[in-house]
């Protein structure tokens, strides 16, 4: 009897968790949901606006995912998507190189990125252009972007 007892708990357990899995699907269009559902969907897209239009390399990666070296050319882009794990402490980290320079910068901070009470507040499509002095985030309602200094 206990054991059937157990079965009906975990499989209302993992129903209730795959409704919520649906229900963060679902909502993924509403920038007011970003930040506030578990698994939330990103999408990051990385622009080489480098002033020497210069091609800038590009290394992503977080603890369990590299991305891959990829070469920018002047307005090219390069994106990624994934979902922000349970605990919120995703983190991806890209190394940036051109002619003359080389910079680290995390390219997405949870705590940052998908946190309505962040300065830097929540996206969905998290955009940056990259230059020089350091990447933007540009805001998809054409707000001023949000710059940032490159990691220490």
């Amino acid at each position: 009897m206990a054991s059937s007892t157990n079965q009906i708990f975990i499989f209302f357990v993992l129903v209730l968790f795959l409704y919520v899995l649906q229900t963060s699907a679902s909502l993924e269009n509403y920038s007011s949901s970003d930040g506030l559902i578990p698994f939330s969907a990103k999408h990051v897209t990385i622009v080489n606006k480098l002033v020497s239009h210069a091609i800038l390399i590009v290394h992503c990666r977080n603890k369990g995912d590299d991305l891959g070296v990829v070469r920018l050319n002047w307005k090219d882009t390069f994106d990624f998507r994934f979902r922000v794990n349970l605990r919120k402490t995703t983190t991806y980290t890209c190394s940036f190189e051109w002619p003359n320079g080389t910079a680290t910068f995390d390219i997405f901070r949870a705590d940052r990125d998908d946190n309505p009470k962040s300065e830097a507040g929540s996206c969905k499509e998290c955009i940056w252009y990259v230059t020089e002095a350091g990447p933007c985030r540009i805001k998809r309602d054409g707000g001023r972007p949000l710059c940032f200094p490159w990691n220490p």
